[in-house]
């Protein structure tokens, strides 16, 4: 799927502002699964990873308030998807998810559209919103 006229080749990786560091990476890390990969105390951020891609998780400065993201109003990021491999995997890491405190359902797995790819989109105790998807082997 590369493109060869592409000036670039992938994403090194996302930085995420996010209203509260250690929330948002103990999700990350004991919801999901992922490690803390580096970290910058002085910033604060956290560096955490799937092995796959990497996450850069940076702590908004709250001493004078913070606006939180609408994704029908403000320019940036609507939300991070992240492949999941097989349906059933979909399905075990919903229940895991939906499941862990502070997470916000938006809506269960379902079709995209009218399939086979499936997903469901979260928002993590921190605030961002996630979608898992997968595509079944037919």
């Amino acid at each position: 799927m590369q493109d060869q006229n592409a000036l670039t080749s992938g994403i090194d990786h996302l930085g995420l502002a996010v209203s509260d560091l250690e929330l948002t990476c103990g999700f990350f890390v004991e919801c999901l699964g992922w490690k803390v990969v580096g970290e910058r105390p002085d910033y604060p951020a956290k560096f955490v990873s799937d092995g796959h891609g990497l996450l850069t998780l940076w702590q908004v400065d709250k001493s004078g308030g913070y606006t939180t993201f609408d994704r029908r109003k403000n320019v940036g990021l609507h939300h991070v998807a992240f492949k999941v491999e097989s349906l059933a995997k979909l399905e075990s890491l919903y229940e895991r998810v939906s499941n862990w405190p502070g997470v916000v359902v938006e809506f269960a797995p379902q079709p995209v559209r009218s399939g086979p790819k499936m997903h469901c989109i979260v928002r993590e105790p921190g605030g961002l919103r996630i979608e898992f998807a997968c595509t079944p082997a037919a």
